[in-house]
């Protein structure tokens, strides 16, 4: 039979091997210092801090990872730190969350944990595990702090706040979305973007990495916009996305979670709020108005004629929108060419005709509008002058029913009878996220795009006929 001092003996040997596995596994730390969450059973947890520790000793350098609410995205993140720091006295680590008192909170956590003293023989603390790891006497602010031996190790901030001076080895962005409304408002989405890229990126020392950590809302929220920028970049990006309900209908975690809760709590929400708590699926992706757009590759097909659409800017803040396209004999329209721009008319203008000179095209429709008059002249003067044809006949013309429902009642034939070319994305990089992103309802910042191609829309649907009685003319000659 073993003795009492023999099992102490084990015991000790055993929490000694805990302790060694814990300076090098992540998710072993986590356990050791928060058995009640971090349990071996919880095999998402597993994965989520076995593929944290991968990506930073790998060479990757942006991760993003979404996870359902409760389920310990901003914990993870917090332990993540404590676990870097252990491994490394030397990192800097920035964090940033929704405001300053959630980037406090998360910066006390790391900064209390390390400095915890052991009261409880018991009880493991981060000391046992790292105790060359230590706060700095008298460099322990709430919100930036030194490790022994280091300088500035850590800064907490918020898009309020201030990251001036602070150089980072690790950047941990947590959760900067509020609630829905946010979610919708382009404004604020646009403000994240703007703090995230001028602000943080500049932060980011040479080699070092970067983690996004939240729910998921939108394509523009930070983690969407993140996910697409540092691909097209070339950069290495590793996702991790977690739904709460698995495809065959089982749970992520049932004790954190169950079938039961989810259904009770995702049935009082919108559907569109409860696939982006909950599945990781962009509010945007379900409400945007243009589910699927048709795309083309290779040979044209003949077309009964080929005619552009053009939205002169109504604003010095909107764009102009002219789409060159072709007409098929069963009524199907082609985008053949895009002018979607910002620029004033003095560069508008001349470019307008070359695409309707190059884009061999019979009738421009330019809407009279605002400045729809004097553009069309400059377009005609510009094709007679420098062009030194008389081919295309412009029709101007004023739009009076409502733009909004116009773009709404004619979205079901835009998806079913327009195609775009296959690689339409890089060809007009900024026509193409317009239509993607623009959302049935909530705050569009321009409409100019869908104005555009509502109006290819409706010229094919009622086979416009241009007639002296009918339409102003401006027909060359």
């Amino acid at each position: 039979m073993i003795t009492d001092t023999e099992l102490l003996e084990l015991e000790t040997l055993l929490q000694l091997e805990e302790l060694d596995e814990a300076k090098t596994n992540f998710f072993k730390f986590c356990n050791v210092l928060a058995p009640s969450f971090y349990k071996e059973s919880r095999a998402f947890l597993i994965y989520m801090c076995d593929e944290m520790q991968d990506f930073y000793e790998s060479d990757d350098e942006v991760m993003i990872v979404n996870v359902p609410p409760r389920h310990g995205k901003s914990r993870t993140a917090s332990m993540f730190a404590k676990f870097v720091f252990g491994q490394n006295q030397n990192e800097k680590i920035m964090t940033g969350s929704y405001n300053e008192m959630l980037s406090t909170t998360f910066s006390k956590a790391v900064r209390n944990d390390i400095s915890e003293v052991k009261g409880d023989k018991d009880k493991l603390v981060y000391s046992d595990i790292f105790p060359d790891t230590r706060i700095k006497l008298g460099d322990g602010a709430m919100n930036l702090w030194s490790l022994e031996g280091g300088y500035n190790n850590y800064l907490a901030t918020s898009p309020t706040g201030t990251a001036t001076g602070f150089g980072a080895s690790l950047l941990i962005i947590d959760d900067l979305i509020k609630n829905a409304e946010e979610a919708f408002n382009e404004g604020v989405l646009e403000k994240h973007w703007e703090w995230f890229t001028n602000t943080m990126l500049s932060r980011v020392e040479e080699g070092g990495k970067i983690i996004i950590i939240m729910t998921r809302w939108s394509s523009k929220d930070l983690a969407g916009r993140a996910l697409l920028h540092f691909k097209e970049e070339g950069k290495k990006v590793r996702h991790i996305n977690l739904k709460a309900q698995q495809d065959d209908g089982s749970m992520l975690c049932d004790e954190i979670l169950s079938r039961r809760s989810y259904e009770s709590k995702t049935r009082a929400m919108r559907p569109e709020i409860a696939a982006a708590n909950y599945q990781q699926e962009p509010i945007d992706a379900k409400g945007k108005l243009y589910e699927t757009l048709k795309v083309y590759e290779g040979e044209l097909p003949q077309f009964k004629e080929i005619r552009n659409y053009t939205d002169t800017a109504d604003e010095g803040s909107d764009y102009l929108c002219s789409i060159n396209y072709g007409v098929t004999f069963n009524k199907e329209a082609y985008i053949i060419d895009v002018l979607y721009t910002k620029d004033g008319m003095a560069v508008t203008e001349p470019k307008t005709a070359e695409m309707l000179f190059k884009g061999n095209v019979r009738v421009a429709e330019i809407e009279s509008n605002n400045g729809g008059l004097g553009f069309s002249r400059s377009v005609e003067r510009h094709l007679k002058e420098t062009h030194k044809t008389n081919r295309v006949r412009l029709v101007l013309f004023h739009q009076s029913k409502n733009k909004q429902a116009r773009i709404l009642s004619n979205a079901t034939w835009v998806m079913d009878h327009i195609y775009f070319p296959s690689d339409w994305r890089n060809r007009w990089p900024e026509f193409y996220k317009s239509m993607n992103e623009y959302q049935k309802e909530g705050k569009n910042k321009h409409d100019d795009a869908q104005d555009a191609i509502t109006g290819v829309a409706e010229s094919i649907i009622s086979a416009k006929k241009v007639s002296v009685g009918s339409k102003s003319k401006l027909g060359l000659r």
